[in-house]
């Protein structure tokens, strides 16, 4: 059996002209990983420090075609779970060998009269046996074609398991997993089963039990893949489908999978993964009257837990050596545990921070805990300081974690009241990348109130200056798996995984040595955290916590939140503050003054500029319950 990856190729595969930062010593710690005969190094490499460079690095160690036997595994993949950063890749000059390919639905028909149809519903998915005269052009089959066959292949990491056993897409020498951190989350979303009228295209037709157990769930799934069979068989009979009919059949097609997968996994006494199945009530007004005295309930989530054998299928039968790379994976030993690795045969490569840690201020401004039953009286103090921050901040945009669609609509109205909605901007869930991309194309100091975009989030320099966390992210306790784990006492993975969102939130706003941005703390329970999950936290990031400040404020003056420093009749017209109080001569505080300590005063510029107004139409906040919001952490 020939070589497989060679370690020496590293610093001749890296891309770029010259090191920055920690670079070369992490090329060497990894290159060292591997040669002391490891399966798996984990690069823990904070925010800057050039992964994907990294990552390139690695892949081009891989055994080549012309070094492997016919039968063994040649070049590498490189998959990353966020689309945002498959997309980095692709438009990177340096990364240019790194062939992307994505999922048909991201290509567009070449045919003429298909111009607007996605490549999942053209003819040669509609019609059987049919001949494309084009397919040798079509931007997917080229794609796919060029990325099989070159030496790296880059695809999401969705993408990366739907392809597992794939003829095209067979076992390479390396893998490397990008942004790996919540690589154990990404394959329990997605091995989750769900069945409901949006996933099952007959749903209406069936009469669906209460599922009472795991036992009576794998019984259903059985019946249900038999049922789908049947229909996926009848619509193959046919000779052309047309666009919902090829849907239809797709999703067929997955649904078999997926309940086949479930089923088989259960049945199987070696499996590690642990099942749980959730129902939501049926609904009532598609209830048949004729079976009101039978017992019947309503759509089914099943999940699983530590689903190691699916992450074997998927992933770790993929490839001979593996890097994944991360600034977040925080417990090796716990890490492994979560994805099915064998600690032993892993090692773990700390890359150094090389940003001063003065230039990434941490600020406590803690109103109050945004727990479910103290939300309603600290809300309202969150937003009045977030008045005061943007009367900091006049001509510098900032960014608001509101962690939730109700935090983000009640601070929006909030803010709206207060009369400084000419200033704020928020997004739904279908517009959030519009919205975003909007945003950040915008020079006005505009300040965006967001839902879950603590990760993948690139917002360099004048991009973004300041950042407000407005509650801990916590996992919501009213899911199934998170319960599970808390009732066997697993804590410290609850801590730890909201402390890895929350450094992932603090890397939005500082992406090189020479840029600054400052992070304010607004809920009290990430103070609490910090006490708890200190252990798990990266010396860098303790460097951080260790200097944090409470920062003096102006006082609260909308008006001002307004006013660009120095502009000619800056006060834009965004309504009277319905909670406004004087401006006065000296900073209201919201606490102890650290000298020295308050960098975020030099942040501010003053320049004239003629101020266009947003539009920040409210977003339809989902209503929420004492079991979807995070466990008090002070009892």
């Amino acid at each position: 059996m020939t070589q497989t990856v060679n370690p020496e190729r590293i610093f001749d595969a890296f891309p770029a002209p010259s090191y920055r930062g920690n670079q070369e010593q992490a090329l060497r710690d990894i290159r060292d990983a591997f040669a002391a005969g490891n399966d798996v190094v984990l690069v823990r490499a904070p925010t800057g420090s050039g992964k994907s460079l990294l990552a390139r690095s690695v892949a081009g160690c891989a055994r080549t075609i012309e070094e492997a036997e016919p039968s063994e595994a040649a070049g590498a993949y490189y998959t990353t779970p966020q689309v945002s950063q498959l997309d980095d890749v692709a438009s990177d000059d340096l990364l240019a060998d790194l062939n992307v390919i994505r999922g048909k639905s991201n290509y567009t028909c070449i045919l003429p009269q298909e111009r607007n149809t996605p490549v999942n519903q053209a003819p040669c998915v509609r019609e059987r046996g049919y001949d494309c005269s084009v397919q040798h052009r079509c931007p997917y089959f080229s794609d796919r074609a060029i990325a099989s066959n070159r030496s790296i292949a880059a695809m999401t990491l969705a993408y990366f398991m739907q392809t597992a056993g794939s003829e095209v897409f067979r076992k390479r020498d390396v893998v490397v997993i990008d942004e790996a951190h919540g690589l154990a989350e990404w394959a329990e979303m997605y091995a989750t089963i769900q069945l409901g009228p949006r996933t099952v295209p007959f749903w209406d037709d069936l009469r669906v039990p209460n599922i009472d157990s795991i036992e009576r769930a794998v019984r259903y799934a059985e019946n249900l893949e038999q049922t789908c069979t049947r229909r996926k068989d009848d619509l193959l009979a046919q000779e052309t489908l047309s666009p919902r009919e090829v849907r239809e059949r797709d999703r067929l097609q997955e649904l078999i999978g997926e309940l086949d997968w479930f089923v088989s996994d259960f049945r199987d006494p070696q499996s590690p993964t642990t099942w749980l199945v959730d129902q939501s009530e049926r609904n009532a007004a598609n209830t048949d009257e004729e079976t009101d005295d039978e017992e019947l309930g309503g759509p089914l989530t099943i999940k699983p837990m530590n689903p190691e054998k699916y992450l074997a299928h998927t992933v770790w039968d993929r490839g001979n050596k593996f890097a994944l790379l991360s600034a977040t994976i925080l417990n090796k030993a716990a890490f492994c545990r979560q994805v099915g690795l064998t600690p032993d045969d892993v090692a773990l490569v700390d890359v150094g921070h090389t940003f001063p840690v003065e230039n990434r201020p941490l600020y406590d401004v803690t109103q109050g805990k945004m727990t479910y039953e103290h939300r309603d009286e600290t809300t309202p103090d969150i937003a009045r300081t977030i008045v005061r921050l943007m009367q900091r901040h006049p001509d510098e945009k900032g960014l608001i974690h509101a962690h939730s669609y109700n935090i983000q609509e009640r601070l929006a109205d909030l803010l709206r009241d207060f009369g400084v909605g000419d200033r704020i901007r928020v997004h739904d869930r279908d517009g959030r990348d519009a919205d975003l991309e909007e945003w950040k194309a915008s020079t006005d100091p505009d300040v965006f109130i967001s839902v879950k975009m603590e990760e993948a989030l690139d917002l360099k320099g004048d991009l973004c200056r300041w950042q407000v966390l407005c509650k801990a992210p916590y996992l919501n306790t009213g899911d199934s798996r998170v319960a599970h784990r808390l009732e066997e006492g697993q804590w410290a993975w609850y801590y730890r995984t909201a402390l890895r969102t929350i450094i992932q939130a603090c890397g939005r706003v500082v992406r090189a040595p020479e840029d600054h941005g400052a992070t304010y703390l607004a809920d009290s329970s990430l103070l609490d955290l910090f006490e708890r999950a200190r252990t798990d936290m990266p010396d860098w990031f303790t460097a951080q916590v260790d200097r944090m400040s409470t920062p003096e404020l102006p006082a609260f003056d909308p008006q001002a939140a307004c006013d660009s420093s120095g502009s000619i009749g800056g006060r834009r017209d965004g309504g009277s503050g319905g909670d406004s109080s004087p401006s006065g001569s000296g900073a209201e505080s919201t606490g102890r003054s650290v000298a020295g300590s308050d960098s975020g005063t030099a942040y501010t510029r003053s320049r004239s500029r003629s101020r266009s107004q947003s539009g920040s139409g409210s977003s339809n906040g989902s209503s929420s319950s004492p079991l979807a919001d995070v466990w008090d952490t002070d009892g």
